[in-house]
């Protein structure tokens, strides 16, 4: 059951869902909550010859923190065609007893230039803790300019059928964007 305005006030109100820091009144729609973007950024060093294998033994996506660059989202000029990881100010707090899970999903305005928030990770575990990570590609034909603090995409929050046996504790467990 996807929950509604009314209800993601409630549940926040009663800290079944915790959004920090606390959200305004205009960042509620029909059935979602939007989050903002956060510094700073961080896009892919050119490695030339230097292949990523994801499947081999002991690989820890970890292990790529060198071959990334952190970078400055105020007035960033996103480029086509580019890889851009980024986070939301936000931190998300869904406690696993709530039995609430969430999507991260883009925003329609942004989504009609180009600009995709994530590739194929929309699922915050209930459980979750920590700023949501943003794999975002400019798709469309021009440049977007990125703001720090502009709305970057929505939540959609899910009562789960149960409660889980445990929370999330996947390698992200945590995350944090390190300012």
């Amino acid at each position: 059951m996807i929950l509604t305005d009314r209800e993601i006030e409630i549940f926040i109100a009663s800290g079944q869902i915790k959004i920090t820091p606390q959200p305004d009144a205009d960042a509620y729609s029909s059935t979602s909550l939007d989050l903002t973007l956060d510094e700073p950024g961080e896009i892919w060093k050119e490695m030339p010859g230097q292949p990523v294998q994801p499947n081999a033994r002991g690989y820890k996506y970890k292990q790529l923190e060198e071959r990334k660059k952190k970078i400055s989202l105020g007035g960033y000029n996103f480029a086509p065609h580019t890889l851009l990881l980024g986070w939301t100010r936000e931190t998300v707090i869904l406690p696993y007893t709530s039995r609430v899970a969430a999507r991260v999903e883009g925003k329609s305005g942004l989504a009609r230039l180009g600009l995709l928030v994530h590739m194929t990770a929309p699922t915050i575990h209930a459980g979750f803790t920590g700023q949501i990570q943003l794999e975002m590609c400019n798709l469309g034909p021009y440049p977007i300019i990125l703001d720090v603090g502009m709305p970057i995409c929505q939540l959609v929050f899910e009562v789960t059928f149960g409660t889980p046996a445990k929370g999330y504790v996947g390698q992200f467990a945590g995350q944090a964007a390190k300012h």
